[in-house]
């Protein structure tokens, strides 16, 4: 309903415009010329004078019409005095070269009213644009300091921690995090408190978000996804109203899960100040350090965090009561390798032939979205050939793709390289002792 009602108000503001344009060339088109009194007796006793028209304008009579000799676009306009005689007199000269006098057409009213409308459609147009684009395409006006947090509820696919493979160590530490959702008085009993914050830091691709959403699949609770580039924008005060408006909803919810992914947008260090969308960003900062660790309690609501440079991170983010808990998350072994690789190959046909544990070996410093896209490769490859399973060919194939690029069928090399090619040949027939 609400792209049909953008769509209506463009297609209405195009066809203004339209009308205007017409009716702008329209009355341009056409040049009108002062004619004195005399003049206009002269021109009509001689007959050249081939159109009239009479309108009454105060206390005086218009008379407009066009002249035999004059341009088709060229009108004059003269003025009569406000008196019988006048007219009647115009209406006999007139009617002796046969010439109707007729009165003059007003302007359609409708037309003129819309015409007038077009310079404030076009101002609202311009502000509603520019509001709209402001606000990166969504929300009204009133909405500038909303959070933009996405909340994903039981309906859509749950993850758990069996979705995630070869993070063993990672997952151990945020089983603590689960039971405490499931069940606090064991840890309240106690006089344990349980981290307000876990931070995971480490590579890209290494399953940071799916180690969060894993979290919450688990502990069956609310679960915020929201970027850290969210909460900063062009105009001041909206990233702080946001982190606060984020938490009114979080406390809401509770217990519920924040995860603020790339927190680095809107955590870095704090330096001295330059103004402008510098001190814009430390505002966000610091609403969201009160948020965690201020006065306000805010029992129920965990927040996880992902980044991959927690070294710029600000101190006041990283110490205790705020994220407690920082949990690297690296790239896998090889144990976590194959772990992985069987995590992503379950709707794959592979071959018999395939040992998870080969690929894995061939594949040091992948880290989990790599050899997802790895897996996903040889599955466009064995399409490409018409097969129906995945063997290990394909495989190869897909790890020199992932590793170094499409296979190029000619290249400019140095003479020098020429020379090593063939060196390489030859030494492939002979078996040269090393020296």
């Amino acid at each position: 309903m609400n792209r049909l009602f953008k769509n209506i108000i463009i297609y209405l503001f195009i066809a203004l415009v339209i009308i205007g344009i017409v009716s702008w060339l329209t009355e341009t088109n056409r040049t009108v010329k002062p004619m004195t009194y005399s003049a206009f007796q002269t021109n009509l006793s001689q007959g050249n004078v081939d159109q009239l028209t009479l309108q009454p304008e105060g206390s005086v009579y218009a008379a407009t019409g066009h002249l035999k000799s004059a341009d088709e676009n060229t009108t004059f306009k003269a003025y009569l005095p406000a008196s019988d005689k006048a007219v009647n007199q115009v209406t006999d000269m007139a009617a002796q070269y046969k010439l109707d006098v007729k009165p003059e057409e007003r302007a359609n009213g409708w037309l003129t009213f819309v015409t007038s409308l077009i310079p404030f459609a076009i101002i609202f147009f311009l502000i509603f644009f520019l509001l709209n684009q402001a606000q990166g395409g969504g929300g009204r006006v009133m909405n500038f300091g909303k959070s933009k947090a996405k909340l994903y509820s039981e309906d859509k696919k749950k993850v758990t921690f069996k979705d995630v493979a070869g993070a063993d160590e990672e997952k151990q530490e945020l089983v603590e995090i689960v039971d405490f959702l499931k069940d606090p008085r064991k840890f309240v009993s106690l006089g344990a408190r349980i981290p307000k914050g876990v931070l995971l830091e480490g590579p890209p691709g290494t399953g940071k978000t799916l180690l969060a959403r894993a979290v919450a699949g688990e502990a069956g609770v609310p679960f915020f996804s929201i970027s850290g580039s969210d909460f900063v924008e062009m105009f001041v005060g909206v990233g702080a109203s946001r982190v606060r408006d984020l938490f009114e909803q979080a406390k809401k919810n509770s217990p519920c899960i924040i995860f603020i992914d790339e927190i680095d947008a809107v955590g870095r260090q704090r330096g001295a100040g330059l103004g402008g969308g510098h001190d814009e960003r430390e505002q966000t900062l610091n609403q969201l350090l009160v948020e965690m660790d201020g006065f306000g309690a805010n029992e129920g609501i965990i927040i996880i965090a992902a980044t991959n440079r927690p070294d710029i991170l600000d101190p006041a983010l990283l110490r205790p009561g705020r994220f407690d808990r920082q949990i690297p998350v690296n790239r896998p072994d090889l144990v976590g390798r194959e772990a992985v690789l069987r995590v992503h190959a379950r709707n794959k046909p592979l071959a018999k032939e395939i040992d998870l544990k080969t690929v894995a070996k061939l594949t040091p410093g992948f880290s989990g979205a790599d050899l997802e896209n790895l897996l996903n490769e040889a599955a466009l490859v064995a399409a490409r050939a018409n097969k129906k399973v995945i063997n290990m060919e394909d495989i190869d194939e897909a790890v020199e793709r992932v590793i170094a690029g499409v296979a190029k069928k000619s290249r400019v090399i140095s003479k020098k390289e020429t020379e090593h090619c063939r060196l390489s040949r030859i030494r492939a027939h002979y078996h040269w002792p090393c020296t």
